[in-house]
């Protein structure tokens, strides 16, 4: 055998070829033209990112690779090729033949997608048995637990009978990545896959896409996490409006970014920025009437106690019959103008506590007191006259909404009784709406009409609308692109320093935290193991859980050193 250089690797056929692929909706004059005349490929063993804002046709895309564009799609091409397969005028029987087996979809809003009155199991074992995969209940069962451990799913035997409110955000995401990894497809369309996970949870998903990329498989992502994108993809597309803007090797693009746009989204990346900085270039308050309303005295930093919770417990009936601690002796306190960060693993308790924190959920013990005052032993009657006080931006906003409200109804229903024209209200709500990064246009949709993102964007209008002085942020950016991400953390940290209003912030994103705390508290398992002041959690955690979950934060490197991954990931925090 020849000692001479290594001879290079064959490179393998395009397994996915599309050409020209033009996504719109609607006939004549109404057309509205989503994807416009993109192209690209991918082959076994590769992984192609998709990046850029939300509504900027990333979904539509990937939908469109599968036959789920919509019912009233028209989707042109002049090749949309997998393998020896032309996918366009594919009938259902057909592509229902490749769904699965062929091409596994990861969506992106977990909720929806699982059915709410199955159990976990029937969900990701259902595949299995339409194509014929298990022979045996005994065998599905197996083969269900299995694909639970594979992601990471914590007591899977306990989840696979649990239905999906039952689980956490995190736990029902990867409950849907298990479905789709299920009949073992030649390659794998993820269409934000990680977003609700927490980053244990989020670097077990990584690392099971990389072996599924070392199999063979290929690999289309989606997503607004640039961290998460430089650590598996190998090119990179960046659209915008609809189009690609830049496209490239990923170590390339994060390296020495082209287009403007693509480097607006590295900029807005909150790792490795000073904590608070702005992130965004675009000045959010802009209105001069805006400005009069928010110019007021900036509140001390260290304000009176708003909200104090006191030795919360709160139990939950498991499958078996036994009573499990969701909270187990929760303690701490939120100061006027601050914002405290709560992190910790999908099912650590998280949501539970801010459910009793708003009473929506009553403590099996301990209580809150809300600005001196009981708040959680009070009737519903005495709670009601003070909850415009206390708001909340849910993790899920799709769930929270009347699918038959129009955006303006939702926020317009949640404005204070002192704006009391129709035409006030409706001033406001598009003042709103723009605060948030959204267009008046959007007033008459429904919930089901916008992107992920939007949504997302407008739950938050709908909390800020009261004027609370705390707002319950539940994973408020989880679901947004980094630029609207950016938009909306300046946000947020423009109307705590200008109004005063508290946050108590809760999110698996360790950068985000970082960037926007004052204090943080860090909970396992029901409980807190770690809590104090941003910088010192950070730079000297004392829990052992508190230095892997750093461990296992992703930071996204701008200047790539000589000899270093083409991953251009670090572990850890500077």
């Amino acid at each position: 055998m020849s000692q001479g250089r290594p001879q290079p690797v064959p490179q393998q056929p395009d397994l996915l070829t599309v050409d020209s692929l033009r996504v719109s909706f609607g006939r004549g004059i109404a057309e509205n033209t989503v994807v416009r005349s993109i192209s690209f490929s991918v082959r076994p063993g590769q992984c192609l990112a998709i990046v850029g804002e939300s509504g900027s046709g990333k979904s539509v895309t990937a939908r469109s690779l599968i036959g789920l564009a919509g019912r009233y799609a028209n989707v042109h091409a002049r090749q949309l090729r997998f393998g020896g397969t032309d996918l366009i005028g594919l009938s259902d029987r057909a592509w229902r033949r490749i769904r699965g087996t062929e091409i596994g979809f990861v969506l992106q809003d977990a909720l929806v997608s699982l059915d709410p009155l199955r159990r976990i199991g029937k969900e990701v074992g259902e595949g299995l048995i339409l194509h014929g995969a298990v022979s045996s209940r005994e065998e599905l069962a197996q083969r269900v637990i299995a694909l639970l451990k594979l992601v990471g799913v914590p007591e899977p035997e306990t989840k696979a009978e649990q239905r999906p409110h039952q689980l956490s955000g995190g736990q029902r995401q990867r409950a849907l990545i298990a479905s789709a990894l299920a009949l073992d497809p030649r390659i794998l369309i993820a269409d934000e896959p990680t977003t609700a996970l927490d980053v244990t949870a989020q670097a077990h998903v990584l690392a099971l896409l990389e072996e599924t990329k070392t199999r063979g498989k290929a690999l289309i992502l989606i997503s607004h996490d640039l961290a998460v994108v430089s650590h598996v993809a190998d090119e990179i597309l960046v659209m915008r409006g609809g189009e690609v803007v830049e496209r490239g090797n990923a170590v390339q693009i994060f390296k020495d970014p082209v287009h403007p746009y693509t480097k607006q989204l590295l900029d807005a990346v909150p790792s490795g920025r000073p904590r608070g900085s702005r992130l965004s270039p675009s000045t959010i308050v802009r209105s001069p009437a805006r400005q009069t309303q928010l110019a007021v005295q900036s509140p001390p930093k260290s304000g009176p106690i708003l909200l104090e919770a006191t030795s919360l417990v709160k139990r939950f009936k498991g499958p078996d019959g036994t009573l499990r601690a969701a909270v187990d002796g929760v303690s701490f306190e939120l100061r006027s103008g601050e914002t405290l960060g709560i992190v910790g693993e999908s099912g650590s308790g998280k949501s539970t506590m801010a459910r009793m924190l708003l009473a929506l959920d009553e403590p099996d013990e301990g209580a809150v007191q809300f600005a001196g005052r009981p708040w959680t032993t009070l009737a519903e009657r005495e709670r009601r006259a003070r909850r415009r006080s206390l708001s909340i931006i849910y993790q899920d906003p799709l769930g929270s909404f009347d699918p038959r409200w129009t955006v303006g109804r939702i926020i317009s229903d949640s404005l204070s009784s002192d704006v009391e024209t129709r035409r006030k209200r409706q001033e406001r709500v598009i003042e709103l709406l723009d605060l948030v990064g959204l267009s008046k246009a959007l007033l008459d949709r429904r919930p089901l009409e916008l992107s992920g993102g939007q949504r997302q964007r407008v739950a938050i209008a709908r909390a800020i609308a009261p004027n609370p002085a705390v707002i319950v942020c539940d994973e408020p950016v989880s679901a947004l692109d980094v630029s609207i991400q950016a938009q909306v953390l300046d946000l947020l940290g423009y109307l705590r320093d200008h109004l005063g209003v508290s946050y108590l912030f809760i999110s698996h994103d360790l950068s985000v935290v970082r960037h926007i705390s004052d204090r943080v508290i860090v909970m396992r398992r029901g409980r807190i193991v770690d809590s104090g002041a941003t910088d010192e959690i950070f730079r000297n955690p004392q829990s052992e859980y508190t230095k892997s979950l750093i461990a296992a934060m992703p930071r996204l490197v701008r200047d790539q050193r000589i000899g270093h991954s083409a991953t251009i990931l670090e572990e850890g925090i500077a």
